[in-house]
């Protein structure tokens, strides 16, 4: 997946590369940057990293990785986080820009991250996590990696206090049971909109209990199954006006999956890879239900993941990363490959 959020002590993170959130004057220091020098190998990479002697806010330099799984350790200094009024944001964006270019250089296949600067340096790790984002997305749009952002665990993580509020609340409405939902609908001060959300399910069971269902044959069954998902996808694609790699770098997806759809007409995707590209392409619930459906899946009230995609899918937000960073808020599956 070319950028995951994951849950994982950096230092045991087998990639290529991780990244240390370091000083200017790269010295050991506390928190991620002492758990990196302790894993590295404190002396050899003390001694590395006082031959180099300095890097400037926002920059990166790279040594060896030593006694880590990653073969090298990029070390950028964050900006200490003031007021948001002193050039924090450019230097914290360019953090992640200057490492990315430097693992590029490098040819560096997988990259783990901290969340910079959101520790000592006082950074709000929801705006941390937001400019972490469009620093990886804005370099995913023309080059190949998988990135990863790493939190050693989810109480580390926030997302936007008001999106998580609103999620948290179109979960708990859509999970409520029957008798849950019939006794809202008609408690007085209950909105219009949620009763006739309520009732509008009881009055298509009443009319298709009314309705007696064709009989189809076999070959009116075939007929229908003219399209798998590969095909619907590439079918989708053409209509949307975007190319082949804007849709799956949209879809948080790399090449070799993508070629692997396009090839192969029974290629079966995973669930998530199959919402991943009803995402991509900005899809209406009715084209986003059709198309998951056409990899086997569906999208129901039974579980928060789905919930939680159709929410977003209602409001029209297609942000696969924010989507990501709330399916990890709520301990769910990431979209993508």
């Amino acid at each position: 997946m070319p950028f995951k959020i994951i849950r994982n002590d950096i230092t045991k993170t087998e990639v290529d590369a991780i990244v240390n959130a370091a000083n200017t004057s790269l010295l050991p220091g506390g928190g991620v940057c002492g758990a990196i020098f302790a894993a590295a190998g404190y002396d050899k990479l003390e001694a590395t990293c006082r031959e180099i002697g300095h890097c400037d806010t926002g920059g990166a330099v790279i040594t060896k990785g030593f006694n880590l799984p990653a073969k090298y350790i990029i070390h950028t200094p964050g900006p200490v986080y003031t007021d948001g009024r002193h050039n924090e944001e450019e230097l914290l964006y360019s953090c992640y820009k200057s490492s990315l270019e430097l693992a590029k250089r490098k040819r560096v296949k997988s990259i783990a991250f901290p969340l910079i600067s959101s520790g000592i340096y006082g950074y709000p790790k929801a705006e941390a996590l937001r400019i972490a984002t469009n620093a990886v997305m804005d370099f995913l749009e023309n080059n190949e990696m998988n990135v990863y952002l790493v939190v050693y665990d989810r109480s580390a993580f926030e997302i936007s206090s008001k999106l998580f509020s609103d999620v948290e609340e179109y979960i708990d409405e859509k999970l409520m049971l029957p008798n849950d939902l019939h006794r809202r609908a008609n408690e007085p001060g209950t909105s219009l909109d949620f009763k006739q959300a309520y009732m509008a399910p009881a009055a298509m069971m009443s009319t298709a209990a009314i309705r007696k269902p064709k009989q189809s044959g076999l070959d009116e069954i075939i007929r229908k199954m003219d399209a798998s998902f590969s095909e619907r996808l590439l079918q989708l694609i053409d209509e949307s006006g975007m190319t082949d790699a804007q849709v799956y770098k949209r879809a948080n997806v790399d090449r070799k999956l993508f070629s692997k759809i396009r090839n192969n007409r029974e290629y079966k995707p995973s669930k998530v890879t199959a919402v991943a590209f009803a995402i991509a392409l900005r899809l209406n619930m009715d084209t986003a239900r059709d198309l998951i459906e056409k990899a086997g899946y569906s999208l129901t009230h039974s579980n928060k993941f789905d919930i939680i995609i159709e929410y977003f899918i209602e409001n029209k937000n297609y942000d696969i990363f924010e989507i990501n960073e709330v399916l990890f808020k709520f301990d769910q599956p990431l979209i993508g490959a």
